[in-house]
């Protein structure tokens, strides 16, 4: 049986793939900020719009309150049928997707209810909601 006389090499890391990668990169991102700075030279005139209504989120949904005595009220004001459907126009005018929750006492005629639900709807709002309390079990 032959015995080992010499010591072995050490395993060496070849280091020029890697700097390889690194150096075309560095090319890859300097070509590239190239490219954008003369895209911001371009002289080119935008098309112009007109106004298209708010660009932020739509609030909160109105909230109309109906009281026992018929009085109504648009975000803790009051207001007549009339008023509500006119408030509630000019609010969907600059928000499109305008929602209104409706509020009434649990006393009232539902005639008044049924005649606030219709103002909502002539105003143009079709996100309606009629808010409740649940009773706990």
């Amino acid at each position: 049986m032959p015995l080992k006389t010499t010591q072995n090499e050490e395993p060496v890391l070849n280091m020029t793939p890697m700097i390889d990668v690194v150096f075309l990169l560095i090319i890859f991102f300097m070509v590239g900020t190239k490219f954008t700075d003369e895209e911001r030279n371009i002289k080119l005139q935008l098309p112009e719009v007109g106004r298209s209504g708010a660009l932020s989120a739509a609030p909160e949904k109105k909230v109309v309150n109906i009281y026992r005595d018929g009085t109504i009220t648009l975000d803790q004001r009051d207001v007549t049928l009339e008023q509500l459907t006119n408030d509630l126009q000019r609010a969907r005018g600059e928000y499109a997707d305008l929602g209104v929750a409706v509020r009434g006492d649990g006393e009232i005629q539902y005639k008044y209810v049924a005649s606030v639900l219709g103002a909502v709807r002539a105003s143009g709002v079709r996100d309606m909601a009629i808010t409740v309390k649940t009773t706990q079990r």
